[in-house]
């Protein structure tokens, strides 16, 4: 079960956190793996070290996902090395924090400009492609609990919370556009999971106490739990699953 071998992914933020146990998790799965990344090329490069001792191919790119130009040369030396893309992991992000009524129209638009923008770019490169190559492919996007959908608010990150809300929507509307071509799209929504982004909210031992007392899993996820269900949704097993957001938690939203 969960078989990709041989399936080419490319993984967006792949250096750190939640992309780095994704893009690892594919690879012990099967996957071919390109790790996109902002700045910190050896943090990508180890994680091109760990996929290549797992068996599979795998090599680092450079790119802001905010700037089509980039998107558009990433996706292109994928395809002309590989030669088609079956996996796109919408991951790149910015959290950021600020009250509302002092954020700026620059903090606002630069978390909107990699969580929407971005996610729309690279999207649409890869469907691109993956339509022109005429078989089965994945596009899943990595949203949030923050997305508001379900009750749980953003205190001092609106921005982020509105960000990972469009991903949401923008998941279930692409997912019926694509169908037809064999492509599905979904999202998966995090609870909180250990990783640098969020180190600032971990760091504080009275705020992760309680949110892991109401977690009925008494505990915060980890990344290669993210990674666990993206490598089903990757999978044929998922092939009826499109237009779904899944919830990995630890049951804080059942609560």
């Amino acid at each position: 079960m969960f078989d990709l071998k041989n399936r080419k992914a490319l993984v967006t933020g792949g250096s750190r956190g939640i992309g780095k146990g994704i893009a690892i998790s594919l690879a012990k799965a099967g996957a071919d793996v390109v790790v996109n990344y902002y700045s910190k090329v050896e943090e990508a490069e180890a994680v091109v070290s760990e996929i290549k001792k797992l068996g599979r191919q795998s090599y680092a790119v450079k790119a802001d996902v905010s700037i089509r130009e980039e998107v558009v040369k990433m996706v292109n030396e994928m395809t002309e090395k590989w030669g088609e893309i079956n996996i796109l992991i919408n991951n790149a992000g910015l959290l950021g924090a600020a009250p509302f009524t002092e954020m700026t129209e620059e903090e606002w638009q630069r978390v909107l400009n990699v969580n929407v923008n971005g996610y729309f770019h690279v999207a649409q490169e890869v469907a691109k492609q993956m339509v022109a190559q005429k078989k089965d492919g994945r596009i899943i996007n990595i949203a949030s609990i923050a997305s508001g959908q379900i009750g749980i608010g953003t205190p001092m990150s609106v921005h982020y919370g509105t960000s990972k809300g469009a991903i949401v929507a923008f998941s279930e509307s692409l997912a019926g556009e694509l169908a037809p071509y064999g492509i599905n799209v979904n999202a998966i929504a995090p609870g909180l999971i250990e990783t640098d982004m969020v180190a600032g909210f971990t760091s504080n031992k009275t705020v992760l106490d309680s949110f892991i007392a109401r977690t009925p899993k008494k505990r915060a996820g980890q990344p290669e739990d993210i990674g666990y269900a993206a490598v089903y949704l990757a999978s044929d097993e998922a092939d009826y699953v499109t237009g779904t957001v899944l919830y990995v938690d630890g049951g804080y939203l059942a609560v």
